[in-house]
């Protein structure tokens, strides 16, 4: 069916109305209608009108162009921005109920970003497009200055993109000086003294070493290295851009399954409320089964997440989903809300390789489905990248040791290789990573200072 940037006009605004009839409360809405050209660059860009140069962007562009002319992969019907404006992309090459289909989807991504605690306390929407656009200016600045150059940026970009989920992972939380954490620890060291004949009868409680760098150990390890390491200031500034980037897009990463879920569960009740014709409405039922379809070998975050909405609206009524639309996460949606019935109906198992086979390790049975809840919940999100620490700086030889989170998964040794130079790169003396292995066995990973690797 043929229609006009009036007609997407018309049925944005039936939209809108039917949106806040349901109840959603939104940022002000606006489309931009692009071509499948463009998408990929957006894609590529992570949806930014405006991004720093990097080849890693370019890689990614040209990837996502080769399979879409194979007919590998589609491209997305729509990108949102969580921006306040809230800035969305439609494909000019879409139909007109596709458009009709995405715009509702917007509202309900839109909703997600206005009112979801991890975007609201972790976020500014207000000032995003802004931010990019600032950090953008002032990357290209560093390139075209005579005295640093594109090279020199570019191996601060890449190992600043090697580790920049190594930044805090908790959503809405003061970060502390070190002058705050040791007064904590001090604190606690009193008090924990006052109650020893209570908590701790006959034990001798040791005061804390106020004077080791971190004094604890220290989940910012870009934060760690802008402070202690000699890197010149401009140095520092791109790792400072790439970390509040990177924090931007960490509640994005905390609820996908969420987001994708809350946007069609309200594409779908908005859709069924517009008294559709008959051939847009077959499309709607095609497009619509198409984007919350199970995936084989693979979980689709819209089908679990519209699954689950679905079924919290049918056990505790509509205003129960807009309490957990705002105080949830995917770890937290799904460890509370993922029943045993949802795990049979969506068809759920866990798998592990054994020797060169995949064996099923957990069925949604009695016990089977809780197994595979939590893993689940315990892998989504951030929880899906390897955790690091700083434990420790030498003082004498200025080396610095990271510990590796372990939670019963092992590194993947050969990136975790080559992140490590990209550490040393930063930091300029020798790094040294621990880990463990599956059977608890302690493992050195040491870069030195001529980026050579050695595993004791």
């Amino acid at each position: 069916m043929e229609y006009n940037v009036s007609t997407l006009e018309a049925w944005n605004e039936i939209i809108e109305s039917k949106a806040r009839e349901f109840g959603l409360n939104f940022y002000p809405q606006e489309f931009e209608i692009i071509g499948f050209n463009e998408m990929l660059g957006y894609e590529a860009y992570v949806g930014m009108p405006s991004k720093y140069p990097h080849w890693s962007y370019g890689k990614a562009y040209d990837k996502n162009k080769t399979l879409y002319s194979l007919n590998m992969t589609g491209l997305a019907y729509e990108m949102v921005i969580n921006s306040n404006p809230c800035l969305a992309y439609l494909m000019r090459e879409n139909t007109l109920l596709l458009q009709i289909l995405t715009m509702a989807h917007v509202y309900g991504h839109n909703d997600f970003f206005a009112n979801n605690r991890m975007f609201v306390e972790g976020t500014n929407a207000k000032g995003a497009l802004e931010m990019f656009k600032l950090d953008a200016e002032i990357i290209r600045g560093y390139i075209n200055d005579p005295s640093i150059g594109y090279e020199k940026v570019e191996k601060i970009l890449d190992a600043a993109h090697a580790i920049k989920f190594q930044i805090p992972r908790v959503v809405g939380i003061k970060e502390l000086s070190s002058e705050e954490i040791k007064e904590s620890l001090i604190e606690d060291y009193y008090l924990k003294k006052e109650n020893r004949g209570i908590l701790e009868e006959n034990k001798d409680i040791p005061f804390p070493n106020i004077s080791k760098i971190p004094v604890e150990p220290f989940d910012d390890v870009i934060g760690f290295i802008i402070k202690y390491s000699s890197l010149e200031e401009w140095e520092k500034n791109i790792l400072r851009i790439v970390k509040r980037e990177t924090k931007y897009f960490m509640p994005q990463i905390e609820t996908k399954i969420m987001n994708e879920g809350w946007a069609s569960f309200w594409h779908y009740n908005i859709l069924k409320e517009l008294d559709l014709e008959e051939g847009l409405h077959f499309e709607f039922l095609k497009r619509h089964n198409d984007v919350v379809a199970p995936i084989i070998g693979g979980l689709n975050p819209y089908y679990i997440g519209f699954k689950v909405f679905q079924d919290i609206e049918r056990r505790y009524g509509r205003d129960k989903i807009f309490e957990v639309r705002k105080l949830e996460r995917d770890s937290s949606f799904l460890r509370r809300y993922l029943t045993q019935e949802l795990c049979e109906d969506l068809n759920l198992f866990q798998y592990a390789k054994k020797s060169f086979d995949y064996v099923i390790e957990e069925v949604p049975d009695e016990i089977g489905w809780k197994q595979i809840r939590d893993y689940l919940a315990d892998t989504c999100g951030v929880a899906s990248i390897p955790y690091i620490r700083v434990t420790d700086l030498n003082k004498r030889d200025l080396s610095l040791t990271l510990e590796h989170f372990f939670d019963g998964r092992e590194l993947e040794m050969s990136y975790a290789k080559e992140t490590l130079k990209y550490v040393q790169d930063l930091w300029g003396h020798k790094v040294t990573l621990i880990t463990k292995t599956k059977e608890g066995k302690s493992v050195e990973i040491v870069c030195n200072e001529d980026r050579k690797i050695f595993i004791n």
